[in-house]
């Protein structure tokens, strides 16, 4: 008798390929679909530990990654959910402080695709789903839970008692979905606020916090806004916080550039609000020297690309792609003046260029725009070239990272700064090509 072939074990890869095929959009912003979906697999996500429900445009990854160092430092586990990925979907689900192994995800993703049972629903809404799953399965002290795009109809916003919510800083961004300005995109955003929960600001431009506190308000959920409630501001040393619960000096948080003292910022007031879990002032010290989120202003320090720069050249990559992100790394240009500083660049058509490229324009020697391997909505690099040399940048096509960097090394300038930027996908690729 011949036995059977053994069945070869289903990979996660597979499972995510066939759920994107059960909606014909990516983005379909409702709360139907994930609603009835959870109902049939039990209301995991009203199974929950506390919830800190983070909101915003830019900063979001960033303000968890530092509440997730610091909640661990205290001896406590979190999940976390964030997203997107970027070398690995396991990157968006933390179970009790570890990234979800290959087999627990499998299981959740196709207990959630069997009981979808072929109904229409996006990706990132049955994803969710398997991340509540998990979520509400394994123990942990808190979830710390990053909305995907805006708020009001964000699949996240299913929780209906959050601990706390928070909203970072916003800008213009997913204008197609979240409106055509900053009141629009701020109203969108502060869906999040629930009854008696209390909302903590970063710091906003002024037309998004009228819209942000004038809905806290309505909702009677207490606000805790930076610049009044709590303020965090750079020191010589390091950074100074001071709110209600807490004030003392902190360490430089080890997330490169100053805005990163204003995420830290917000994640400290969310744990002054995160009454069931206490954090101390050692905890949240040691959080702003271990924290680590990848592609937020990170120096590349090893791996063959940074084996193509010549001695004293470094290599630097960051993943934001819309004008606020272009303020931000306008700002830390302005303190790399030792040097020139050449860009790595490549947008996704769903993005607004000019906003992202003009604060940079006076500051950058030049660019070098490539297409994103795998991402159809990629802009074409000789589009993106187009698009810098419109804002006054020197610009030229490339046909990827590597032959970018190749470029901009024979042009001699050096010894020099590249900043590989425009997208969290590209960063993503260069990750994974770096390894």
């Amino acid at each position: 008798m011949i036995a059977a072939p053994a069945r070869r074990p289903v990979r996660s890869d597979e499972v995510l390929a066939r759920l994107l095929t059960l909606h014909p959009k990516l983005i379909d912003l409702s709360l139907h679909r994930v609603l009835r979906l959870l109902g049939r697999l039990g209301d995991p996500h009203k199974k929950l530990p506390p919830v800190v429900h983070v909101a915003g445009t830019n900063g979001k990854g960033s303000t968890v990654a530092y509440l997730r160092a610091a909640i661990e430092a205290s001896g406590r586990r979190c999940h976390v959910y964030t997203s997107p990925h970027l070398v690995r979907f396991h990157e968006r689900i933390r179970l009790a402080g570890k990234t979800i192994g290959e087999d627990a995800l499998v299981d959740a993703l196709e207990e959630c695709e069997r009981v979808n049972a072929g109904e229409p629903i996006t990706f990132f809404e049955i994803t969710t789903c398997a991340a509540f799953l998990c979520f509400a399965r394994v123990p942990a002290d808190a979830v710390l839970l990053e909305t995907g795009m805006g708020g009001r109809l964000d699949t996240t916003n299913v929780i209906d008692r959050p601990a706390v919510t928070a909203i970072t800083p916003i800008s213009m961004d997913h204008m197609d979905h979240l409106g055509d300005t900053l009141a629009k995109i701020a109203a969108e955003k502060a869906g999040i606020f629930k009854p008696g929960a209390p909302a903590v600001l970063a710091p906003q431009p002024r037309d998004a916090e009228a819209v942000l506190e004038a809905r806290a308000t309505a909702l009677h959920a207490p606000l805790y806004r930076a610049g009044i409630e709590w303020r965090c501001r750079t020191t010589g040393k390091g950074m100074r916080y001071d709110g209600r619960r807490f004030a003392f000096d902190l360490p430089r948080p080890a997330l490169f550039g100053a805005h990163q003292v204003i995420n830290a910022g917000a994640a400290i007031a969310c744990l002054e609000m995160l009454e069931a879990i206490p954090v101390s002032e050692a905890d949240i010290r040691r959080a702003m020297t271990t924290v680590e989120w990848p592609a937020r202003l990170q120096r590349l320090r090893r791996g063959p690309l940074v084996e193509m720069l010549p001695p004293g050249w470094e290599l630097w990559l960051d993943g934001g792609h819309n004008a606020g992100c272009g303020e931000v790394l306008a700002e830390v240009a302005k303190g790399w003046r030792d040097r020139p500083l050449h860009l790595v660049y490549g947008m996704l058509n769903t993005k607004e260029p000019k906003g992202f490229l003009q604060p940079l324009a006076p500051l950058v020697t030049g660019l070098q725009a490539v297409d994103i391997p795998g991402a159809q909505a990629t802009v074409s690099a000789e589009q993106s070239a187009a698009n810098a040399r419109a804002c006054g940048i020197a610009a030229a096509p490339a046909v990827d990272v590597a032959a970018a960097i190749r470029a901009i090394v024979a042009a001699g300038q050096g010894p020099a700064r590249v900043l590989i930027c425009g997208s969290l996908y590209l960063a993503g690729v260069v990750l994974s090509e770096n390894d």
